[in-house]
């Protein structure tokens, strides 16, 4: 069969086993979420106190810039497992025994990637249309005004999610969960960069940037190129409009479009140097060294006959009068928690509870302290994940009080970790007779493990934890987003009772989730 045909018929396999999975609409949902909410205004482009007018030009550019700057970024989580699906249902087995080469894999995925990214790109082109019949201010539809934008810059930005994807999975440490907090502080990084240095970027911040601020400074000179910014929340800093028309395509604008596809191909052929075609050695190496070794059999010591061994008789085991050694079952799962944790890790720790105790300066102090409760996110994103992750729920299901006692030792566990990682600011806001702050720093205490086991619960997965943990992080403690600052920082010192109306709501999910597991009528 040619190369071709194969790229084809391995895309063609991935995507359509996607597409019949419920999480495929909530991918769809998500990018009809982002059309509704440019279209409401609660998403727009914004050039200081100017925006466009809104003809095909400026709505198909405005909302292309949201498909790259929040497809880009969710878009990775989304796509990012499908070399871990074929390892995990077994399929990579088969495949690894046909003579695909390992190139014309990872381009097949990175492909598959791009179509599902392509289809929430389709969602929100088709929301551009609708936003510019209904609220045209510049004139009627023009399609080619409109749709360019999409085409030579929205979708080569997916090529390049897509395989900067697969390459994620390939590499030995960012296919853990580090990759997706390292993830997102790369694309926070470049996008800052690129907004800033107005160049061609793949993401079309600057690229848009560079034409507009160009059309709008010859109506108005003393505006600044630092003033463009895509705007989430109600729009109130706009109170002018002006005329765009949007980009001269012209060839040597298509070029350098197209160089980002052409990067994105050779970001999936360099996977193929990490991949390792599913080689059966060294997944049995792996598993060796993880798996525990297991203790000699008398039945078979000194050369007794295997037989014997169904002579055995298993010695039942007394219930214990004297309470449920509850705390003994916390400790149990706080050590497989922290298992595998370096003394670095610790160290870090220990540094980032000290400074968020002693730093002088309060904003200062509270960055520290929110980088305190982003140290502890692949611990956190291990609960209620665990069993699924390492296939021991029918083990750890079948214990005695498995719904009642090992639910509850996992979250106290969880809070546990969030108090020793992000108590230096407890105790500095205890000692500073700040009760209200205490009061929001202990919500968030409870709140981040209850979120964490719930998402593992209903999931099995760490890795829908570890994304949208990191981007409310981003926002709440970082940014103090009214409503979203879980830490209680920010200066109006509010949502201590929705926090805990969350905590609250999260445990009950975490377990109706658990006990319908367990088969609970």
């Amino acid at each position: 069969m040619m190369p071709g045909r194969v790229l084809y018929h391995l895309a063609r396999a991935d995507f359509l086993e996607r597409v019949r999975r419920y999480s495929f609409l909530l991918t769809l949902a998500f990018a009809a979420g982002l059309a509704f909410l440019t279209y409401s205004g609660m998403i727009a482009l914004e050039l200081g106190e100017y925006r466009g007018v809104y003809n095909s030009a400026w709505v198909g550019s405005m909302m292309t810039l949201v498909s790259t700057t929040f497809i880009t970024l969710a878009g990775f989580y989304i796509v990012r497992n499908t070399i871990q699906r074929d390892q995990e249902t077994r399929v990579g087995l088969v495949l690894a025994t046909t003579p695909m080469s390992r190139s014309l894999y990872t381009l097949g995925k990175a492909l598959s990637n791009f179509a599902v990214l392509a289809v929430m790109v389709a969602v929100l082109a088709v929301g551009a249309v609708i936003l510019q019949l209904v609220r045209a201010e510049g004139g009627g539809l023009e399609p080619g005004k409109l749709l360019a934008p999409f085409i030579w810059v929205a979708l080569p930005a997916m090529a390049m999610t897509a395989a900067i994807a697969v390459l994620f999975e390939t590499l030995p440490v960012l296919r853990s969960g580090a990759g997706n907090v390292i993830y997102f502080f790369a694309w926070a990084a470049y996008l800052g960069a690129s907004g800033v240095a107005g160049v061609n970027d793949y993401l079309g911040l600057g690229f848009f940037m560079r034409s507009m601020t160009a059309a709008l400074k010859l109506i108005d000179p003393s505006h600044r190129d630092e003033q463009f910014t895509l705007q989430a929340g109600p729009t109130v800093h706009t109170t002018k409009t002006f005329l765009w028309n949007g980009v001269d395509w012209t060839p040597q604008v298509l070029l350098g479009r197209l160089q980002w596809v052409a990067i994105a191909i050779a970001i999936a052929c360099l996977a193929a140097l990490f991949f390792h075609r599913f080689d059966p050695a060294r997944e049995r190496s792996r598993r060796k060294k993880e798996a525990p070794q297991p203790a000699e059999d008398p039945a078979t010591a000194n050369g007794a006959p295997a037989s014997r061994a169904a002579a055995v008789q298993l010695t039942p085991l007394a219930r214990t009068a004297r309470g449920s050694r509850f705390l003994r079952l916390v400790v149990s799962e706080l050590r497989l928690m922290l298992k595998g944790r370096g003394w670095w890790w610790y160290l870090v720790a220990a540094g980032l509870f000290a400074a968020s105790l002693a730093v002088p300066d309060v904003q200062a102090r509270q960055a520290v302290a929110a980088f305190a409760w982003l140290w502890p996110v692949l611990i956190w994103s291990q609960m209620g994940a665990r069993e699924a992750r390492n296939d021991t729920g029918k083990l750890v299901f079948s214990c005695a009080h498995a719904l009642d006692r090992q639910l509850p030792a996992v979250w106290v566990a969880g809070v546990a970790v969030a108090i020793s990682t992000g108590g230096g600011l407890g105790i500095r806001l205890l000692m500073g007779g700040d009760w209200p702050g205490f009061a929001a720093w202990l919500a968030g205490a409870l709140f981040v493990p209850s979120f964490a086991l719930a998402l593992g619960v209903w999931s099995g997965s760490s890795r829908l934890f570890e994304a949208l943990y990191t981007l409310w992080w981003y926002a709440g403690p970082m940014n103090h987003v009214p409503g979203l600052d879980f830490m209680g920082m920010a200066p109006a010192r509010f949502g201590t009772s929705f926090y805990l109306l969350a905590t609250l709501a999260l445990l009950m999910a975490a377990y109706v989730g658990r006990r319908g597991k367990l088969g609970y009528a």
